[in-house]
């Protein structure tokens, strides 16, 4: 009988610990961006807030076709504490990022992967676009490959914000 027990205990412990593990999230790299203006910031900077982390190229069609939905989600949710920054791949030319921005007038925080740092940070991002979302403690909730689907990222992002951070 103290070997049943003993062995039930075990098994709610064994699954207790299992459920632990898999909840958890991973936490953001640690990163230091520098945006278009210069301006330096860390990941651990970020939060505190709802952050979307977009790997993106001038050069990929997709990532161009999101940027207008991209905007709209920054100007949907950014009262409530969302931010996005935009991560310009190291293959990207800076001047030609900096034109592209300028002319789409676009609300959102752009740095520059000069050396590919961040892109490997971040589970060494090659495709573009891929995007991270960050919830308020710096954790990694989502991994999204290609064009969001923005009704269930807004969905995704509703919930997030209204936690505590």
């Amino acid at each position: 009988m103290k070997l049943k027990i003993v062995a039930v205990i075990a098994v709610i412990a064994l699954t207790a610990a299992s459920l632990f593990v898999f909840t958890q999230k991973p936490a953001a790299p640690d990163v230091a961006f520098s945006t278009l203006q210069g301006q330096r910031f860390r990941t651990a900077d970020l939060r505190g807030k709802v952050v979307l982390v977009n790997f993106w190229a001038t050069t990929c069609t997709s990532c161009v076709k999101e940027m207008p939905a991209l905007k709209a989600t920054q100007e949907k949710f950014q009262a409530r504490g969302y931010q996005t920054v935009a991560v310009a791949m190291d293959y990207d030319p800076p001047a030609q990022v900096s034109a592209f921005v300028a002319r789409n007038a676009l609300p959102f925080t752009f740095v520059l992967d000069r050396d590919g740092s961040i892109a490997r940070s971040f589970e060494g991002v090659r495709l573009t676009p891929t995007s991270y979302i960050l919830n308020r403690r710096g954790e990694i909730v989502l991994k999204i490959l290609g064009e969001p689907d923005f009704d269930k990222l807004h969905a995704v992002l509703d919930k997030l914000l209204a936690e505590p951070a």
